[in-house]
């Protein structure tokens, strides 16, 4: 595995201690004392905590949209869609939990054009899972259930995972993906 450099180094560090404490309670200075260096040596790599957090919350943003945009396109069944949704936000979950918690927590400390970026792209998402669920009732496929409900189940669901997996080290990552899409798309009703 070849070493981070410096400023992913810095990013990862933020966004645990952003997960930690909340962006507003961090500052440069505990990112430094975390990485136990200078303060103003931060700055040779990051112009401030604003940047850090534009770089953690647009970057997941951003592959959640590309990888989501591939999904709708792709030639498979709503149901398929959904079970590929799931996954996306498990893998995630998985490889970057910090991150994750960053986007989820503390988007609303961007500002101007990362802020409208970022509503811009979790809105698009969200309407792309939202056609996806439609495209499944109207195949029956999925229950002519409310839509609204239905995204909303799924989605708190899905995006608040980082919050316990991690605390669950007997649960493997296919047994995650295996059940959960079982419990999202099936119930728990026999």
């Amino acid at each position: 595995m070849k070493p981070l450099d410096r400023k992913t180094e810095i990013i990862n560090c933020a966004a645990q201690l952003f997960k930690e404490k909340g962006y507003s309670a961090v500052t440069m200075r505990d990112i430094a004392q975390a990485l136990d260096i200078k303060a103003a040596s931060l700055y040779n790599h990051i112009k401030s905590k604003q940047e850090i957090l534009v770089l953690i919350v647009i970057d997941i943003a951003e592959e959640f949209t590309n990888r989501i945009n591939e999904i709708v396109n792709s030639e498979t069944t709503s149901i398929q869609k959904i079970e590929k949704v799931i996954q996306l936000h498990i893998d995630i979950t998985i490889k970057n939990p910090e991150a994750l918690a960053c986007l989820n927590n503390d988007w609303m400390h961007l500002t101007n054009n990362e802020l409208l970026l970022f509503i811009k792209m979790r809105e698009e998402y969200e309407e792309n899972f939202r056609n996806i669920i439609k495209a499944g009732i109207s195949s029956n496929e999925i229950k002519n259930l409310n839509l609204e409900v239905i995204i909303f189940s799924m989605l708190s669901t899905l995006r608040t995972l980082y919050l316990w997996y991690g605390k669950k080290k007997e649960l493997t990552e296919s047994a995650l993906k295996t059940h959960m899409v079982e419990v999202l798309l099936k119930g728990v009703v026999n």
